[in-house]
C-alpha cells in the first residue's frame, strides 16, 4: 500500500489497515509553507556536534521564516523511545521509529532536522527509502573520535572507558561512516556558526528554501 508521501508499497501492512486520505493534501501544505520539505539527517559520533549544529541551523531557518522542527536523539528517548536500550537491536528500532516520525513531518511540509548517532548505514538507508527521492539529505558531522572524546560534553566517554556504559559507539560499538553524504561537515575545523551557514547555503543551492514558482 502506497501513501501520498511514500514512494513505494509497504507490503508489511495488513490488508485490514486502509490509508485515510485527508482533504488537505501534502501539496496543499507544501504550497502554504512555500518551501520544499526534506529530512536533514545529522549523523556522527557522540560529541561531534550534531545537536548543536542542527539547533543553529533551525534558528537560522526560523529567522528566514521557514517551517522546521528538530528531533533530537536524547529528547526522543525521554518519551517516544524511552522503552529502548542502547543495544544494537534497540538502536535499529530507535531509528525506525524516528524515521516514521520524520516522514510525518515531511508530509506536513516541514524541513525536519534529526540529530542521532544512527551508527549503521543500513538504518540510515532505511529512513531514506521511507520518503521520495530528494526528500532525505544525509549530513555527516565528521569529527575524529579523539576530538569527540576530548570534548565529552556529557561525560559519556569517561563512563564508557570505565566500563560503566556498554555498547557505546566508537568504543565498543561500531560507527559506520557515511559513504556519500549530501552534506559533509568538519566540526573540528569549522565553528558551529560556519557549519550552520554551510548547511543553510546548501539548502538554498539545492532549492529547498523556496518553491520553483517563487524563484
Amino acid at each position: 500500500m502506497t501513501t501520498p508521501y511514500q514512494c513505494k508499497n509497504n507490503d508489511s501492512v495488513s490488508d485490514d489497515v486502509v490509508w485515510h486520505n485527508s482533504t488537505v493534501t501534502h501539496q496543499d501544505r507544501v504550497t502554504q509553507k512555500g518551501q520544499k520539505p526534506v529530512i536533514l539527517w545529522f549523523t556522527g559520533l557522540s560529541g561531534s556536534g550534531k545537536s548543536t549544529v542542527a539547533n543553529a541551523v533551525e534558528s537560522k531557518l526560523l529567522l528566514m521564516g521557514k517551517h522546521s522542527y528538530l528531533l533530537d536523539g536524547d529528547n526522543v528517548r525521554h518519551g517516544l523511545n524511552k522503552d529502548l536500550s542502547f543495544s544494537d537491536s534497540d538502536r535499529v528500532e530507535n531509528i525506525r521509529r524516528i524515521g516514521e516520525v520524520a516522514k510525518l513531518f515531511v508530509d506536513a511540509g516541514n524541513i525536519v532536522l534529526t540529530a542521532f548517532i544512527s551508527p549503521f548505514i543500513s538504518d540510515r538507508q532505511q529512513v531514506r527509502e521511507l520518503v521520495c527521492e530528494g526528500k532525505f539529505l544525509e549530513v555527516f558531522v565528521d569529527t575524529p573520535l579523539e576530538v569527540c572524546e576530548a570534548r565529552d560534553p556529557k561525560g559519556l566517554y569517561k563512563k564508557a572507558r570505565a566500563g560503566e556504559i556498554k555498547h557505546f559507539t566508537g568504543i565498543d560499538s561500531e560507527y559506520q561512516v557515511p559513504v556519500n553524504p549530501e552534506i559533509h561537515l568538519h566540526t573540528a575545523e569549522l565553528s558551529i556558526e560556519a557549519c550552520a551557514d554551510f548547511v543553510v547555503a546548501e539548502l538554498e543551492k539545492k532549492g529547498y528554501l523556496q518553491l520553483e514558482e517563487d524563484a
